[in-house]
């Protein structure tokens, strides 16, 4: 697959595409490889294909790191399906590009400036300075960090289920949880719930969701400073507004649920901390779940799906409008509140450009969001609008929770779906950007007169 992926490369730079149209296309032909894997008989268990459809949805899933599922994958895969499976969310998670650049690095092939254009604006980087270095450390930090995820599991999942398979298993989700993929081969559809009340599982994932979800920037920043007052400000802003979020999310989901006897209501006081814990964890696009889906209260559900469309931060492997996004918009509101001229923070002036883009981002998410749903209560008119738009914001998100729509699916609604994830993994201003005829800045030759309009 890998020097495929290679190849691809080459064919779609020599085309001169805008950089936001390659990784378009980048990410499609990966998935549609994924498609073709994953539709042979070989790779399920009974022996017969799974059909096209269910195929490209379940390889939409993987490249995009969402981890809805229409059938279950540890028990419907071959162990070549599940492999096929986990090399898609590693290539999707890192990214085509940043695999096929290690593939350069291997054979020794200079990478040349347009790679490293793409590359930039993949990674969501500045400038293209040090964007090679920048890629070495990200492939180093990532399959460090997914060793470690995969040693520690293995001290649970080996005795358990057996030494070859207890290796796999702790591969498999320590690189489905780097990668906020969220796919689990546990079986019978029941992700972690029977580890509920297990710390080891818990904070390993947790560990592994969050520091995949932060950004590898900010993960080499905090590396190499390690003292948040010379930490960049994009780094402060992402911890920060990270921090934030895990905290509030368990305050609330700890009070949700508190009394629920499906949920937290029947565990002990340690394990209801551990629980709220980790589902204040797994919106940030992780996918992976303790707590039975379909049991959450609607408060539960409803905080659940505003942190799923939030999701992770730029740069990472997480989905979601991103942390800096809520963050600049956030402290725009209060700027503006408060008379401010700009936006602030840690003593520094934010670019109008970024906040900008932020509210662009922001208005484009919330558009598509709504166009699926209403899309969806056409196609799923079955199911109930609780459960689409959950199931929407979930996909858009690229977070992988549902509450059981999924396997119950149209196939139109797959279709739809499959797409959502897509977009929600690409980004809405990268697929605006790859759909626009031209993309370059261009300086107004006509300045008209300024006009007053009233808001609020």
């Amino acid at each position: 697959m890998i020097p495929i992926q290679v190849k691809l490369r080459d064919t779609i730079q020599k085309s001169n595409l805008p950089p936001s149209q390659v990784l378009v296309l980048g990410f499609g032909a990966v998935i549609l490889l994924g498609s073709i894997l994953l539709s042979l008989p070989i790779a399920c268990v009974n022996g017969k294909s799974i059909g096209y459809i269910n195929a490209l949805f379940t390889s939409t899933s993987a490249v995009c790191v969402t981890g809805l599922s229409v059938v279950d994958t540890g028990t419907y895969w071959t162990l070549f399906g599940q492999i096929v499976i986990i090399l898609l969310i590693q290539i999707g998670g890192l990214g085509f590009m940043t695999m096929a650049t290690m593939i350069s690095f291997l054979v020794g092939k200079r990478i040349s400036l347009r790679s490293r254009l793409i590359m930039q604006e993949a990674l969501g980087q500045f400038d293209i300075s040090g964007i090679v270095r920048l890629t070495r450390y990200i492939l180093l930090v990532t399959f460090m960090i997914e060793g470690l995820g995969a040693f520690l599991l293995s001290f649970r999942f080996i005795p358990e289920y057996g030494r070859a398979k207890g290796i796999f298993y702790s591969i498999f989700h320590s690189i489905s949880a780097f990668c906020n993929a969220g796919f689990d081969v546990i079986g019978d559809g029941r992700s972690l719930t029977p580890y509920v009340g297990d710390p080891l599982v818990n904070f390993v994932i947790m560990a592994l969701v969050v520091i995949g979800g932060i950004g590898f920037a900010v993960i080499i920043d905090v590396a190499k400073t390690r003292k948040f007052k010379k930490l960049s400000l994009n780094s402060k802003i992402v911890l920060s507004t990270t921090a934030a979020l895990l905290g509030i999310g368990f305050i609330l989901v700890f009070a949700f649920e508190f009394f629920n006897p499906a949920t937290l209501g029947s565990l002990s006081f340690g394990d209801k901390i551990l629980a709220a814990m980790f589902h204040a964890m797994t919106p940030r696009t992780a996918g992976f779940n303790t707590l039975p889906m379909e049991d959450l209260t609607l408060s539960t559900k409803f905080i659940t799906m505003v942190f799923m469309f939030i999701g992770g931060s730029p740069g990472s492997t997480a989905g979601g409008i991103k942390t800096t996004t809520v963050a600049l918009v956030v402290l725009t509101m209060i700027s503006v509140t408060k008379g401010r001229q700009e936006t602030e923070v840690f003593s520094r002036r934010i670019n109008k450009d970024a906040v900008n883009r932020a509210l662009a981002v922001l208005g484009i998410a919330a558009v598509i969001i709504v166009c699926v749903i209403m899309i969806m209560t056409l196609t799923e008119s079955a199911h109930s609008f609780e459960d689409i738009v959950f199931e929407t914001i979930s996909a858009f998100g690229t977070v992988g929770l549902t509450v059981g729509l999924t396997p119950k699916l149209s196939v139109m609604g797959k279709i739809i779906i499959a797409i959502s994830m897509f977009v929600g993994r690409l980004g809405p201003l990268t697929i605006v950007f790859a759909l626009a005829r031209k993309q370059a800045k261009r300086k107004a030759l006509i300045r008209y007169p300024e006009g007053k309009v009233m808001i609020g």
